[in-house]
């Protein structure tokens, strides 16, 4: 049994196309279009507010397919004296890997129900614009931290959390400086056990060793000036914090328990939590080391009214890649286990 719309749905719909076909240039929603630059830039603006975590790292347009990292930070010193030929330091250290923009397809669908539901309020072109900038937003971030490949064809069944459709950030590390990556404490054991019998007794002495031992040394005495956070899975933050809620403890640990809970810091540094990002782990970093770059001119769309499935389907594509702008700046590991 089929859905028929709404005849006031169908005519704000059509005004929607209508408005998306004219800012582009384009006649026809039945053919792929390329977006114009100035609706390029404002998709992406769009897509990043939908998401407190993409506000917060880079989304930044790139006109090549491939080429070196933008390098929005400053990698080390530059300061030094010499009595020969001075010799300048380049405080912008751009390791080998580069970026590689690859195609990616956002299909989004809306059901004919949906939208007959959205055209009670007045912004619906809005909100049919937010459904779907708001999957995309959450595809990125699902991609950033899951994806480790970038096949030809993806395979959403044998990779549901988009693990084949680009290389993420975390991939990108263990690819360009895998030192900076830690999956066991001892050889052999594959995990990093948390406890008073374990390789760490507390995960604030975990996160200090990995900042004196794998954060680049001019970046540690400056942590809290370059925004470094410690992004860390909801259980794991959990785990940490259930034994000092539950154990009765003297006054003095009690009052540190619950200091710990509401400043919500590790070793210093504020704990935050991201969509997706994988369990048991914890990634030591500033948020605006984080970017994805996407390359100008490669956005095609087309809008769909597909009456044989009650849906319209919006086709997107662009190219783009996800970057670690500086590596020194990083520290994750992964499979950590409390004893």
């Amino acid at each position: 049994m089929t859905y028929a719309m709404r005849p006031e749905t169908i005519q704000k719909l059509e005004a929607y196309t209508a408005e998306v076909l004219k800012i582009n240039g384009a006649t026809n929603p039945a053919r792929s279009f390329a977006v114009t630059p100035t609706v390029e830039q404002n998709i992406e603006l769009r897509t990043q507010e939908t998401s407190d975590f993409l506000s917060r790292i880079n989304i930044i347009r790139v006109g090549e397919t491939a080429g070196e990292k933008i390098g929005l930070s400053v990698g080390g010193p530059v300061s030094y004296r010499t009595t020969g030929t001075r010799s300048p330091v380049d405080p912008i250290e751009l390791d080998s890997s580069g970026y590689l923009c690859r195609k990616t397809d956002f299909d989004t669908v809306i059901t004919y129900q949906q939208l007959d539901q959205w055209a009670k309020f007045p912004n619906f072109q809005q909100l049919v614009r937010n459904g779907i900038l708001q999957q995309i937003g959450r595809d990125r971030i699902m991609i950033g931290w899951k994806g480790t490949s970038a096949a030809a064809t993806t395979n959403r069944v044998a990779n549901p959390l988009l693990q084949d459709v680009n290389i993420g950030w975390l991939e990108k590390l263990r690819l360009s400086d895998p030192a900076r990556v830690i999956s066991e404490a001892l050889p052999g054991i594959g995990k990093v056990r948390i406890g008073l019998t374990g390789d760490y007794v507390d995960l604030d002495a975990l996160v200090y060793d990995l900042i004196n031992n794998i954060i680049d040394p001019w970046h540690r005495t400056a942590l809290e000036a370059l925004g470094f956070v410690v992004i860390m899975s909801r259980d794991l933050n959990a785990d940490r914090l259930f034994p000092l809620v539950q154990t009765v403890q003297p006054p003095s640990e009690m009052m540190a328990a619950d200091v710990i809970m509401r400043s919500g810091k590790a070793a210093g540094l504020p704990v935050v939590h991201v969509p997706y990002f994988p369990a048991n782990s914890l990634l030591i970093t500033p948020l605006n080391n984080l970017s994805i770059y996407w390359q100008s001119g490669t956005r095609r769309r087309r809008i769909v009214d597909n009456p044989a499935r009650d849906r319209i389907e919006d086709y997107q594509s662009v190219n783009e890649a996800y970057v670690i702008e500086d590596l020194g700046k990083c520290a994750f590991i992964e499979n950590i286990q409390f004893v």
